[in-house]
């Protein structure tokens, strides 16, 4: 997974409120939702609700941690 598409899905996480699933480079695993995605001397930076704020480019692999769900709520 290349880092635009990381940030593409962490930003879209962001919006719609939904957690992810997210692999280090280093082999830890976690989910939790991010709450933002910033940049900051000169790298991106992702704030999630219960792990301190990571590196973009230390991330291996996110993804969606549940299917979306099949409804209108949330949307305007």
């Amino acid at each position: 997974m290349d880092r635009c598409d990381v940030i593409d899905v962490l930003e879209e996480s962001v919006t719609l409120r939904r957690p992810v699933a997210v692999e280090l480079k280093g082999g830890k695993h976690f989910v939790d939702q991010p709450s933002d995605v910033v940049t900051d001397d000169h790298q991106e930076w992702v704030r999630f609700d219960g792990h301190e704020q990571i590196a973009v480019d230390d991330i291996k692999f996110c993804a969606p941690a549940s299917p979306p769900e099949a409804s209108y709520r949330g949307k305007t």
